[in-house]
């Protein structure tokens, strides 16, 4: 099925060009591996690389490259990732991304529990967006 039917709704609502990425990638996904979760993740590796999850959609970063230290090994170790969020950028980003989505608590906050905070809010926001929207 094409990327465009197969759009998350966390990339609908964001810019026109993390669309065309998601697309781009998923549609490519789907020649070599066939339709399925792994063309949804292989596209959503690609979408993390330019983007990070803020709330319910995705914004530009300002650096490109892995979001988390997982993604950039070789071969990445099965598990738990942080859902969009970028691990990587600096704890000054993290607390402004976290300042945005009203994480409480955040000031006193380590860099890994910012991570975890955010993912946790966008998490929040993405579900109550597809609940209202029902």
């Amino acid at each position: 099925m094409p990327g465009r039917q197969e759009l998350p709704s966390t990339v609908a609502r964001s810019s026109k060009k993390a669309q065309r990425t998601w697309i781009k990638a998923h549609d490519s996904a789907v020649e070599s591996y066939g339709e399925g979760e792994r063309s949804h993740r292989t596209a959503f590796s690609a979408l993390k690389h330019s983007f990070e999850k803020v709330g319910d959609h995705w914004e530009a970063k300002d650096h490109k490259g892995s979001s988390e230290k997982q993604a950039a090994r070789h071969a990445p170790r099965t598990g738990r990732t942080h859902g969009g969020v970028d691990a990587n950028a600096t704890k000054q980003h993290l607390y402004d991304v976290a300042k945005r989505l009203a994480v409480p608590g955040r000031s006193t906050m380590t860099k890994k529990e910012l991570v975890e905070a955010i993912d946790k809010a966008n998490r929040r926001e993405t579900a109550q967006r597809a609940g209202s929207s029902r």
